[in-house]
This record gives structure tokens, C-alpha cells and sequence, in this order.
């Protein structure tokens, strides 16, 4: 059996007049993520870390910002379609780890609902998926509340 790691890392400017989404969850905030997409960093970090444990190319050439049919799209629709690049090449995810780094909103009280979003899209068990809620300590673009940003590692293995 062969295990592979995968890690992923995005960050995305905060905006007025955008929904915020973390691990496709409706984060109730004034502002949200800047994006061709919905901006959901989670989820983003969590594809490249699949697309790299996989071997394959990264989010932005998968998915570019350059075609219209990715404009406004929901991560959770992009997370498929890679979950599915995993599964044709015969591998199974095993376990993940993640953690959102945001001053603000505290994000806490959602980690609950992006499992129940995200597990079935994995299909991994509530055990197999950590997310963490982390602050910048007011350091930086993330410490001022200008940004969030995620980071995942996933573990896969060959079928």
C-alpha cells in the first residue's frame, strides 16, 4: 500500500458586498472572500492538498480565473470534481488536517457544520477531518481582518 501527502495553502482578500464561505458553510459576516469563485480558502486549500497528493496540477490550472464557467462558482462544486480525479485514479483519501487562519469572524461555532458539509464530499468520517479556527495575533494582512487564509495536508493512499 502506498500512502501519499498532499498540501495546500490559500489565502483570499475580505470584501464588502460578497457572502463570506469557509468549508462550504454561509459564515454570517459583513464581508466576504474575494474571488473568481466563491473564494472559500478551506475548500481551496483542501483541493490543491488532493491535487497534490495525486500528482496533478494545482487549482489555478484546473480551474482557471480566466474561464467564465468557474465565475461565482460554489467550492464545494470544484471539491467534487477533484474528489472524483482522486477517486478515478483508485486512491482513498484517509485522513485530513486543516486550520483557517481569520481574525474575525471567531469560527468556532461553524466547525460543526463544514464537517457536515465536507465529510460526505470526501468521504471520510468526522474523526478523519480536522479543521482548526486559528488568529494572526493582529499580525499582517490576516491580523488587520483585510484577509483569510487556510492551510490543509491530506493523507492518501493507492486502492
Amino acid at each position: 500500500m502506498k500512502i501519499k501527502a498532499g498540501l495546500g495553502y490559500d489565502i483570499h482578500r475580505l470584501e464588502e458586498g460578497r457572502k463570506l464561505f469557509l468549508g462550504g458553510v454561509e459564515i454570517d459576516f459583513p464581508k466576504g472572500l474575494k474571488g473568481h469563485s466563491d473564494g472559500d480558502c478551506l475548500i481551496h486549500a483542501l483541493i490543491d492538498a488532493l491535487l497534490g497528493a495525486a500528482g496533478e496540477k494545482d487549482i489555478g490550472q484546473i480551474f482557471p480565473d480566466t474561464d467564465p464557467r468557474y465565475n461565482d462558482i460554489q467550492s464545494t462544486a470544484l471539491l467534487k470534481k477533484v474528489v472524483g480525479m482522486i477517486n478515478e485514479k483508485d486512491m482513498e483519501i484517509l485522513s485530513i488536517d486543516s486550520i483557517i487562519i481569520a481574525e474575525k469572524p471567531k469560527l468556532a461555532p461553524y466547525i460543526h457544520q463544514m464537517k457536515e458539509v465536507l465529510c460526505p464530499i470526501l468521504g471520510v468520517g468526522r474523526d478523519d477531518l480536522g479543521i482548526k479556527a486559528k488568529t494572526n495575533e493582529g499580525l499582517g494582512e490576516i491580523g488587520q481582518g483585510l484577509a483569510i487564509a487556510s492551510w490543509a495536508q491530506v493523507l492518501v493512499k493507492k486502492k
